[in-house]
Protein backbone atom coordinates (compact mmCIF):
# COMPACT_ATOMS: atom_id res chain seq x y z
CA UNK A 1 0.00 0.00 0.00
CA UNK A 2 2.26 2.66 1.31
CA UNK A 3 0.92 5.97 0.30
CA UNK A 4 2.22 8.43 2.44
CA UNK A 5 0.78 11.69 3.15
CA UNK A 6 1.66 14.01 5.49
CA UNK A 7 2.96 18.18 6.34
CA UNK A 8 6.71 17.32 6.70
CA UNK A 9 6.06 16.41 10.68
CA UNK A 10 2.94 14.07 10.09
CA UNK A 11 2.99 11.08 8.17
CA UNK A 12 -0.37 9.31 7.20
CA UNK A 13 0.00 5.89 5.75
CA UNK A 14 -1.91 3.53 4.46
CA UNK A 15 -0.70 0.41 5.70
CA UNK A 16 -2.87 -2.35 4.15
CA UNK A 17 -6.44 -2.14 2.65
CA UNK A 18 -7.79 -1.72 6.14
CA UNK A 19 -5.34 0.41 8.16
CA UNK A 20 -4.32 3.58 8.23
CA UNK A 21 -1.17 4.57 10.62
CA UNK A 22 -0.37 7.98 11.55
CA UNK A 23 2.98 8.85 12.85
CA UNK A 24 4.35 12.00 14.68
CA UNK A 25 7.59 12.67 16.74
CA UNK A 26 5.93 15.83 19.30
CA UNK A 27 8.34 18.12 21.58
CA UNK A 28 6.93 16.96 24.71
CA UNK A 29 7.56 14.09 27.53
CA UNK A 30 5.58 10.67 27.13
CA UNK A 31 3.56 11.85 30.48
CA UNK A 32 2.06 15.00 29.02
CA UNK A 33 1.62 14.04 25.70
CA UNK A 34 -0.43 10.66 27.42
CA UNK A 35 -2.21 13.45 29.58
CA UNK A 36 -3.37 15.32 26.44
CA UNK A 37 -5.15 12.23 24.94
CA UNK A 38 -6.80 10.95 28.42
CA UNK A 39 -7.65 14.54 30.46
CA UNK A 40 -10.77 15.96 28.77
CA UNK A 41 -9.69 19.53 29.30
CA UNK A 42 -6.66 19.11 27.44
CA UNK A 43 -7.74 16.91 24.40
CA UNK A 44 -10.91 19.41 24.23
CA UNK A 45 -8.48 22.00 23.18
CA UNK A 46 -7.02 20.14 20.44
CA UNK A 47 -9.26 17.27 18.82
CA UNK A 48 -11.24 19.65 16.71
CA UNK A 49 -9.08 20.63 13.33
CA UNK A 50 -9.88 24.30 13.67
CA UNK A 51 -10.21 24.99 10.11
CA UNK A 52 -13.11 22.71 9.93
CA UNK A 53 -15.05 25.47 12.13
CA UNK A 54 -16.78 22.86 13.70
CA UNK A 55 -16.38 22.81 17.77
CA UNK A 56 -15.89 20.61 20.10
CA UNK A 57 -19.30 21.03 22.09
CA UNK A 58 -18.38 18.13 24.69
CA UNK A 59 -15.93 15.44 26.00
CA UNK A 60 -16.42 12.41 28.43
CA UNK A 61 -13.70 10.44 29.55
CA UNK A 62 -13.54 7.62 31.51
CA UNK A 63 -10.07 6.38 30.45
CA UNK A 64 -9.65 2.87 31.85
CA UNK A 65 -10.16 -0.56 30.69
CA UNK A 66 -13.53 -1.26 29.72
CA UNK A 67 -14.53 2.60 30.73
CA UNK A 68 -16.14 4.41 28.10
CA UNK A 69 -15.94 7.99 25.89
CA UNK A 70 -18.21 10.09 24.09
CA UNK A 71 -17.10 13.23 21.68
CA UNK A 72 -19.66 15.43 19.99
CA UNK A 73 -19.04 18.06 17.39
CA UNK A 74 -21.06 20.77 16.24
CA UNK A 75 -21.90 24.91 16.35
CA UNK A 76 -24.89 23.81 18.22
CA UNK A 77 -27.02 20.76 19.99
CA UNK A 78 -29.10 20.35 16.94
CA UNK A 79 -26.33 19.85 14.43
CA UNK A 80 -23.99 17.48 16.64
CA UNK A 81 -22.55 14.95 15.47
CA UNK A 82 -21.01 12.16 18.77
CA UNK A 83 -18.28 9.95 18.44
CA UNK A 84 -18.52 7.22 21.15
CA UNK A 85 -16.92 3.74 21.96
CA UNK A 86 -14.92 2.04 25.01
CA UNK A 87 -11.49 1.29 25.88
CA UNK A 88 -10.05 -1.71 25.55
CA UNK A 89 -6.59 -1.36 26.56
CA UNK A 90 -5.46 1.93 29.13
CA UNK A 91 -1.67 1.36 29.99
CA UNK A 92 -0.06 4.62 30.96
CA UNK A 93 1.75 6.36 29.50
CA UNK A 94 2.50 3.96 26.87
CA UNK A 95 -0.77 2.67 24.55
CA UNK A 96 -4.21 3.19 24.79
CA UNK A 97 -6.89 1.04 22.41
CA UNK A 98 -10.20 2.24 22.15
CA UNK A 99 -13.19 1.33 19.44
CA UNK A 100 -15.41 4.06 17.93
CA UNK A 101 -18.98 2.29 17.90
CA UNK A 102 -20.85 5.25 16.78
CA UNK A 103 -21.16 3.30 13.27
CA UNK A 104 -20.96 -0.71 12.11
CA UNK A 105 -17.93 0.39 10.04
CA UNK A 106 -16.04 1.86 12.96
CA UNK A 107 -12.46 1.00 13.35
CA UNK A 108 -10.70 -0.20 16.22
CA UNK A 109 -8.18 2.43 17.38
CA UNK A 110 -4.21 2.04 18.84
CA UNK A 111 -2.32 4.58 20.16
CA UNK A 112 1.77 4.29 21.30
CA UNK A 113 3.20 6.94 22.81
CA UNK A 114 7.54 6.31 22.89
CA UNK A 115 10.01 8.02 24.46
CA UNK A 116 12.64 9.56 22.34
CA UNK A 117 16.07 11.40 23.11
CA UNK A 118 15.64 15.24 24.43
CA UNK A 119 12.52 14.78 25.83
CA UNK A 120 10.62 14.04 23.05
CA UNK A 121 7.71 11.21 22.26
CA UNK A 122 6.79 9.57 18.88
CA UNK A 123 3.13 8.69 18.65
CA UNK A 124 1.95 6.28 16.17
CA UNK A 125 -2.13 6.36 15.87
CA UNK A 126 -3.51 3.07 13.96
CA UNK A 127 -6.91 2.91 13.12
CA UNK A 128 -8.04 -0.77 11.68
CA UNK A 129 -11.38 -0.89 9.86
CA UNK A 130 -13.49 -3.82 9.49
CA UNK A 131 -13.18 -3.98 5.41
CA UNK A 132 -11.49 -1.76 2.99
CA UNK A 133 -15.05 0.76 1.88
CA UNK A 134 -15.03 1.20 5.40
CA UNK A 135 -11.20 2.57 5.42
CA UNK A 136 -11.71 4.14 2.01
CA UNK A 137 -14.46 6.03 3.84
CA UNK A 138 -12.95 7.34 6.64
CA UNK A 139 -9.34 7.19 6.14
CA UNK A 140 -9.52 10.23 3.00
CA UNK A 141 -10.80 12.94 5.66
CA UNK A 142 -8.09 11.83 8.62
CA UNK A 143 -5.75 12.26 5.98
CA UNK A 144 -6.15 15.79 6.34
CA UNK A 145 -7.30 16.48 9.44
CA UNK A 146 -4.67 14.56 11.34
CA UNK A 147 -1.81 16.76 10.51
CA UNK A 148 -3.47 19.79 11.59
CA UNK A 149 -4.57 18.08 14.74
CA UNK A 150 -1.05 16.77 15.78
CA UNK A 151 0.29 20.83 14.67
CA UNK A 152 -2.79 22.05 17.25
CA UNK A 153 -1.32 19.05 20.23
CA UNK A 154 2.03 20.17 19.49
CA UNK A 155 1.29 23.89 20.43
CA UNK A 156 -0.83 22.68 23.37
CA UNK A 157 2.41 20.73 24.50
CA UNK A 158 4.54 24.20 24.15
CA UNK A 159 2.02 25.40 26.37
CA UNK A 160 1.59 23.09 29.11
CA UNK A 161 5.38 22.61 28.69
CA UNK A 162 5.97 26.09 29.55
CA UNK A 163 3.11 26.50 32.69
CA UNK A 164 4.95 23.04 33.95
Amino acid sequence: MGKSVGDGRTTVERRSERELVVRRSFNGPVCLVFDAWTKPELFKQWWAPKSSGVPLLSCEMDVRTGGGYSVTFGRDADNAMTFFGKYLEVSPPSRLVWTNDESENGSVTTVTFEEEEGGKTLLVLSELYPSKEACDESCAGMEGAMPEQFGQLDELLITLGASA
